[in-house]
């Protein structure tokens, strides 16, 4: 390390903050925020840092500066901020430049209610923002169902009202308006239903459907049947709307959650806001991790760009697990209950969003697709490289005879049946499993040797150890043993065996590294039965039907073509055996059966 960069290490404070690496040309590679500056900084060059972005990124610091704050919560912002600012190259960013609904109610006598994109500070209440648009046209239809507002833009102040500056116009005729342009609605009856408005948005139900209760009840005991039909019909609307949203337990109240899922080089977080048990909005975000971040890392920078850019001031968060956000948010994890229930309710909406995104990765970008399950093979399987090609061996002998074997190819993760290669066992006298395997491996990779073909990065044995251990014989014997990664699958519990460790493996049985591999084992024997098969049916027709003196292979096949079972060719007449074949073969067929 040079000199004045740990000079730079030893002058820092040990207070919060947010440190600053910039490269030999004042470029700004990196921001990170801090609870002792001088700890953080440190360990960056204290210790050999196990991914390789890490430490090539700690190679190019040529400088550092930093910014000390208060408490861990301005460093957490502050970090936010610049890293939004500046962009480093080496910093993971949320990228989502889409501007997202607000529903904003006016600040003017008798306030109109409606949606946009726009915040404007002139007093206005605004909510959301929400991440759809079909949400709030929903709501808004729904208030508007249940409340007679106004849609004009006209200037309803008294003055203009006295003047009798405005008339009603159609929405007054429709029904939809109470007309205050001409004084027929007064403004506290206005805002009464303007304070409703709000708590709706806000998932508040419970004060609008008591007084609308109260209304329903006033006009039935008046005999006003037909008004209180009305209200009931609102109630209804709003009843089935708060049903829709209503989680499990009223009493959550204004609460974020969130939750990650990621793979070898994304994450995906999501989010919702929980406001009187309901779930009032609702984000997932995908994140490209730099430095191989963890899932803790990621989700403590995530959760201050979404409640910043969703404008939250909810003091407690549920999430997955502990977090660092400062001294002024209350971190909870759920164990059990209706919490639980909201927080598996997050997870499972990462999940089901990342399921999306790889199914639209494989359309829009196979490449991409293809380097993020090869990534997670490589890590599940502990391998040195990714297995970009694989290739998979199965024996078939069916009650000892015909002893045969398969190899498959995968290339990317995906079938090369060009590649595939059966095998005829020469050497091993008898149905044995080992030596055939130790059999077939030599004779693949002998044959790869000699015309310098290349190897594979990874050999799957379908079997448990004792196939295992005869493969590895015939790599030994090669000189292969250390140049190509192999592992063993068991058929009972899909275990995985490596060389020379007595514990297996046990892979999660809906991951993606998993179904490959059975993928490949399932191949693998598919294409051994019916080679297996295939040398049964011709050792049976050797058997029968070329025993017969003059009769060759080409005439074998075209009458089996014909009559489909050698059954059925010693059941025809001569007569029929004339037509395909000719009557001097028919007549030696005809005859070697009914002498039989």
């Amino acid at each position: 390390m040079p000199t004045a960069l740990k000079l730079q290490i030893q002058t820092l404070p040990n207070s919060p903050g947010v440190y600053q690496y910039y490269d030999k040309n004042e470029i700004l590679l990196y921001i990170g925020k801090a609870k002792n500056l001088k700890k953080r900084v440190a360990s960056y060059f204290n210790k050999n840092q196990p991914n390789g972005k890490t430490r090539i990124l700690v190679k190019k610091i040529a400088s550092i500066k930093h910014i000390v704050v208060e408490t861990e919560t301005d460093a957490l912002l502050l970090e936010n901020n610049l890293i939004k600012k500046h962009q480093p190259k080496y910093n993971v960013m949320l990228k989502d430049d889409k501007t997202y609904p607000w529903i904003c109610i006016k600040k003017e006598r008798f306030s109109r209610v409606f949606l946009t994109r726009n915040i404007i500070k002139d007093g206005s209440a605004y909510f959301g923002p929400f991440t759809s648009v079909k949400t709030v046209k929903v709501l808004l239809d729904l208030i508007k169902e249940i409340y007679k507002l106004r849609t004009c833009k006209y200037d309803l102040s008294q003055k203009n009202i006295e003047n009798k500056k405005y008339k009603v116009c159609l929405e007054y005729h429709l029904g939809n308006c109470k007309g205050a342009c001409e004084d027929l609605q007064t403004e506290e009856d206005y805002n009464q239903d303007i304070i409703a408005i709000k708590n709706i948005i806000k998932g508040n139900f419970k004060e609008s459907i008591k007084l609308l209760k109260e209304k329903m009840l006033f006009f039935a005991s008046e005999m006003k049947f037909e008004e209180a039909q009305h209200i009931k019909e609102k109630l209804a609307l709003l009843e089935n709307y708060q049903a829709k949203s209503t989680i499990v337990n009223p009493s959550i109240n204004n609460v974020d959650v969130f939750s990650i899922i990621s793979d070898e080089s994304y994450g995906y977080i999501n989010f919702l806001k929980i406001s009187n048990g309901a779930i009032v909005q609702s984000h997932t975000t995908e994140v490209k991790k730099k430095l191989d971040e963890t899932d803790k890392e990621l989700l403590e920078l995530a959760i201050v760009e979404i409640r910043q850019r969703f404008h939250s001031q909810s003091k407690e968060i549920y999430s997955i697990f502990k977090l660092d956000l400062g001294e002024n948010l209350k971190i909870t994890i759920p164990k059990l209950g209706d919490k639980k229930r909201i927080v598996d309710l997050s997870l499972r909406n990462a999940k089901y969003y990342r399921q999306e995104r790889f199914k639209h990765l494989q359309i829009v970008d196979p490449d991409r697709h293809t380097n993020r399950i090869m990534s997670q093979m490589q890590k599940d399987l502990r391998l040195t490289v990714q297995p970009r090609w694989i290739e998979c061996f199965d024996n078939s002998n069916i009650q000892g005879t015909h002893p045969v074997a398969a190899c498959v190819v995968f290339k990317n993760g995906k079938p090369s049946k060009k590649d595939y290669r059966h095998f005829n066992i020469k050497t091993v006298i008898g149905p044995d499993d080992f030596a055939s395997m130790e059999e077939v491996v030599y004779r693949r990779y002998k044959r790869l040797q000699e015309e310098g073909q290349g190897f594979p990065q990874l050999i799957v044995i379908d079997g448990g150890k004792g196939q295992l251990s005869s493969a590895l014989k015939s790599l030994d014997a090669l000189g292969l043993r250390k140049k190509i990664a192999i592992i063993g699958i068991a058929k009972r519990l899909e275990e995985i065996y490596y060389p020379e460790d007595k514990i297996p493996l046990y892979l999660d049985k809906k991951s993606e590294t998993l179904k490959i591999i059975q993928q490949l084992r399932n191949e693998a024997h598919r294409f051994g039965i019916t080679f297996h098969r295939n040398k049964r049916s011709k050792s049976a027709i050797t058997t029968e039907l070329t025993q017969i003196s003059g009769i060759g292979e080409q005439t074998i096949v075209t009458l089996l073509r014909y009559f489909k079972s050698a059954k059925r060719i010693s059941e025809a007449n001569q007569q029929d055996l004339s037509k395909i074949i000719g009557e001097h073969r028919a007549t030696k067929i005809y005859n070697y059966y009914h002498k039989q």
